[in-house]
């Protein structure tokens, strides 16, 4: 069966024409490109015969035809913390916000710290969706900072990825072994840079109402934390992947870093939609509780900037969702995967700081391609895993809707553009 969407607007990286796709057997058999004007497309005799020879037609006028997304950076909370979220939930907010592919964290309940929990978790995903799922694996053996024994026995075709996300590991001997092991088998090591040494004074001052305060020692935490793991990095020569950067530090440390790479994609670095899109000066979000924590205009600035130079890589989600009890007791974090792309086509793309094609590389070919994925971009063999969007269609952020079991977000009420079809 041969499959036709056209009368569309056809964006990836490296493409921003109208045009049509055809699709065969989860494939992109084709794509007819009819330049930037919208009126080609009703006038090409090659395109109506084309049409006419597929099964099924979409005719997609008014619409954006992208490559899916792929978060490197979600929480679906399984095992354990079926409260918060579940696998079910998790893929129908993934599958909601345009995503085909998700990178899920080990802390969990137990945590994720070894290859054959990774598999048996990558497995029950096969069993509910088409959606693609990589469980990373913690560094140290149930977080205990210590135990690095279990990532000799990892194979980085079915896990590539570990990480100790929503910690860092505070040895610095510890670290090093582990990135040891990291280069010589070939895996990614995804950094949460935080220095726990910071980390008690912030929460006493949290509960003491001295947000300010609390988010100047996460402050530290991170520029500490970034600046020993690059310098690790570089030591080791293993991948490193700084995840969900938020100052203009530690965006200076990866930079310095990067120059000094052993080889072209040693050091790739992450941020988030909110660390991009929203800062504690905002109205209603000096007390915002997330892990980085919201930062000031000036680092959100510098986010942003460092997205315009290239240095980024990746924006992923952290999409880490809570139960309502759970935000009221001061846990951190909040659902984001199903309002990622609409808050940066609107904060971003809508302002003029970025094209939709740089968007697309950052949410879709650059993961696709740190990944070894055949995807990510409309290109003629690859997987069809795209997704259409009405970047003019508004609408009002609800928690109450969304898939997932979190439902709270810091965007609540705000208005957006570019839904997901």
């Amino acid at each position: 069966m041969k499959k036709i969407i056209y009368n569309v607007r056809i964006v990836d990286t490296n493409t921003d024409e109208y045009g049509a796709v055809v699709i065969r057997k989860g494939k992109i058999e084709s794509v007819v490109l009819l330049g930037k004007d919208v009126s080609n497309i009703c006038v090409a005799p090659s395109l109506r015969k084309l049409i006419d020879s597929c099964d099924e037609k979409i005719n997609a006028k008014g619409l954006v035809l992208m490559p899916a997304f792929i978060d490197w950076h979600a929480h679906f909370r399984y095992p354990g913390q079926g409260e918060k979220e579940d696998l079910e939930t998790g893929l129908a907010a993934a599958r909601a916000g345009g995503f085909s592919t998700v990178v899920l964290m080990p802390n969990t309940n137990p945590v994720v710290s070894s290859q054959k929990e990774a598999v048996s978790i990558m497995d029950e995903i096969k069993l509910l969706s088409d959606i693609k799922a990589f469980q990373t694996v913690s560094i140290t053996k149930n977080f205990d900072g210590r135990d690095i024994s279990h990532l000799h026995a990892l194979d980085k075709s079915i896990v590539p990825i570990i990480t100790e996300d929503g910690f860092d590991v505070a040895s610095e001997s510890v670290m090093r072994e582990a990135m040891k092991i990291a280069a010589k088998k070939g895996f990614v090591v995804s950094c949460h840079c935080e220095d726990a040494a910071f980390v008690p004074l912030a929460k006493k001052a949290r509960e003491e109402g001295n947000f300010k305060k609390a988010e100047k020692l996460l402050h530290k935490a991170e520029d500490t934390a970034t600046k020993r793991n690059l310098k690790l990095a570089l030591e080791t020569g293993c991948r490193v992947h700084i995840a969900h950067c938020s100052t203009k530090k530690s965006l200076a440390y990866v930079r310095q870093a990067k120059k000094k790479e052993r080889f072209p994609g040693q050091i790739t670095l992450e941020v988030t939609p909110h660390h991009a899109c929203l800062s504690y000066e905002m109205k209603g979000l000096d007390k915002e509780l997330v892990n980085p924590p919201l930062r000031s205009e000036k680092d959100r600035r510098a986010v942003v900037k460092a997205i315009q130079k290239g240095l980024v890589d990746v924006i992923a989600t952290d999409h880490a969702p809570h139960t309502l009890e759970d935000k009221k007791n001061g846990a951190c974090g909040f659902s984001g995967i199903e309002t990622a792309f609409s808050l940066c086509y609107t904060e971003l793309v809508k302002t003029g700081k970025l094209s939709l094609s740089k968007l697309s590389e950052l949410m879709s070919s650059n993961p696709a391609q740190m990944l070894g994925l055949d995807k990510g971009f409309i290109t003629e063999g690859l997987d069809a895993n795209l997704v259409l969007l009405d970047l003019e269609a508004s609408l009002f952020i609800d928690s109450k809707d969304f898939k997932s079991k979190g439902k709270y977000t810091p965007i609540q009420g705000k208005k957006l553009f570019g839904r997901i079809i």
